[in-house]
């Protein structure tokens, strides 16, 4: 079974999506090993008090941002409004890794969050072969909620590290 260490962006409101998300892939014979933060409630609630400084939060998203090949953003209604979601894509930009969005189920081309759409590499549906096609860049398409195409907004790169 190929492993692929990938990043997860998404709003913690759809923590149990990233669950699901890792066992379909799974069923695909394909497993991911998924760097980025889950955070327990006393910690969400520490951060959502301020009681924890951004830096310390960026530096952390960074080590394990670096760790990972690609980052694929789970687009859920609420992803595009989350700022730390776009900060990681940005990120992800900068440190020259691919960049994946993954319409969860119910979500609309408006959830795209601003960064994804400047800097992402590909944007699927929730389809096995679609996401792996994608991860490995093999795909690159950019699509609509229903697997339409729609056009990137972006000219986007075609280089990788």
């Amino acid at each position: 079974m190929p492993t692929k260490n990938v990043f997860i962006s998404h709003h913690h409101g759809d923590d149990a999506r990233v669950d699901t998300f890792s066992r379909m892939l799974g069923r695909g014979d394909y497993q991911v090993r998924n760097s980025s933060v889950r955070m327990k409630p006393a910690n969400e609630r520490r951060v959502e008090q301020g009681r924890v400084k951004d830096s310390t939060i960026k530096r952390l998203l960074r080590m394990k941002m670096r760790w990972a090949s690609t980052v694929v953003v789970l687009i859920g209604p609420k992803t595009h409004t989350r700022p730390w979601v776009n900060w990681e894509i940005e990120q992800a930009n900068r440190l020259g890794k691919r960049i994946v969005g993954v319409y969860l189920r119910g979500g609309k081309e408006a959830d795209v969050p601003k960064a994804l759409n400047d800097y992402g590499n590909a944007i699927v549906n929730w389809s096995t072969k679609s996401i792996v096609d994608a991860i490995e860049g093999s795909n690159n398409r950019f699509e609509q909620p229903g697997g339409n195409l729609r056009q990137p907004v972006h000219a986007g790169s075609t280089s990788r590290c």
